[in-house]
């Protein structure tokens, strides 16, 4: 009788797993909040990522993804990192750039003659050193930068010169840097938050707002805007940033798998993106009944220039002309 019960307590002990085991092996559930709508591309490749991460690491890490402001506007979503209530977040270059004033160079107005100059950018040395100094500076991880689009201008009343703009109120995302065009052309730069910006334009607290076509599609402000101005004053970007928190849990392993499947997500996105700008410069037209405006771009270059040659600015002139040297 004693030898049978200590085969059973044996055999009980073979199959007893500790808490501590039970937990390291169960999923566990990660935030990505981010600000852009469910049928845009980032959202469609955030999600993807998540898939991704979830196989690759054999489902020891469970991303759930969370869209349209949901957890947050981007400022509380991009605070949210050090806090711990986000693990994952897309953000503006402007925005990371208030931690560290370079990161601005990959969405500064005129600062890429077209899109291989900023991929060009994006895949320079120049480029990673900055990045790397904003994560030693700030602790976010930097996992991969996505190509946002051409900014464009949407208005109430056309814009075909500089001129036009003049006094105009200007929606833009609140981080100092998006005031540079519409101080440069006379307008009144008024920051809304995103979610917030179709609301403003209904209701006349502005009159325009600058965005990529595929974000003027998403969030309908042609709907409220019946003009379109090609100014393509910005190529914009935006960043995926880890938490420092959830970077610290990840082996290097997992981190490898993070990193990787994130700058695929992004390489996917940024060319979802390019295809969307492409056609929908007709599709506004003909589809959506927009007023879309060919405008010569060079005279609202022109009008910024002296402000990129500033001096007070949140990069320094000698990696200013580097990213002018990339070809």
């Amino acid at each position: 009788m004693i030898r049978r019960r200590s085969l059973i307590a044996v055999a009980l002990a073979a199959f007893a797993v500790s808490p501590a085991v039970l937990a390291q092996s169960a999923p566990q559930t990660l935030k990505f909040g981010h600000v852009y709508e469910v049928g845009e591309p980032y959202h469609k490749w955030a999600t993807w990522a998540a898939g991704e991460i979830k196989a690759r690491t054999g489902g020891r890490w469970d991303v759930q993804v969370f869209p349209a402001s949901s957890l947050g506007k981007e400022q509380d979503l991009y605070q949210g990192l050090a806090l711990g209530s986000v693990d994952l977040t897309y953000t503006g270059s402007f925005y990371a750039a208030r931690d560290y004033g370079p990161m601005a160079l990959a969405s500064a107005p005129f600062m890429f003659r077209d899109f291989a100059h900023w991929d060009g950018f994006r895949n320079s040395d120049l480029y990673r050193g900055i990045r790397d100094a904003y994560t030693a500076k700030t602790g976010n991880p930097v996992l991969a930068l996505t190509y946002y689009g051409e900014r464009h201008v949407s208005s109430n009343r056309p814009v075909r010169v500089p001129a036009d703009m003049k006094g105009m109120k200007f929606r833009t995302p609140d981080a100092p840097m998006y005031t540079l065009f519409p101080k440069a052309v006379g307008a009144n730069p008024t920051p809304i938050a995103f979610a917030e910006v179709y609301l403003a334009l209904q209701n006349g607290t502005v009159d325009g707002q600058e965005n990529p076509l595929p974000t003027i599609l998403a969030k309908k402000f042609y709907e409220v805007n019946k003009n379109i101005s090609l100014t393509g004053h910005m190529t914009d970007s935006i960043v995926t940033l880890a938490a420092p928190g959830l970077w610290k849990k990840l082996s290097e392993a997992d981190r490898k798998v993070f990193g990787d499947v994130f700058r695929e997500a992004a390489a996917k996105c940024t060319e979802e993106i390019r295809a969307l700008e492409a056609k929908l410069v007709t599709e506004f037209e003909t589809v959506y009944k927009v007023n879309v405006i060919k405008v010569d771009r060079k005279p609202f270059q022109d009008a910024l220039a002296p402000a990129l040659q500033g001096t007070n600015l949140p990069w320094t002139s000698d990696q200013f002309r580097q990213v002018q040297a990339i070809r």
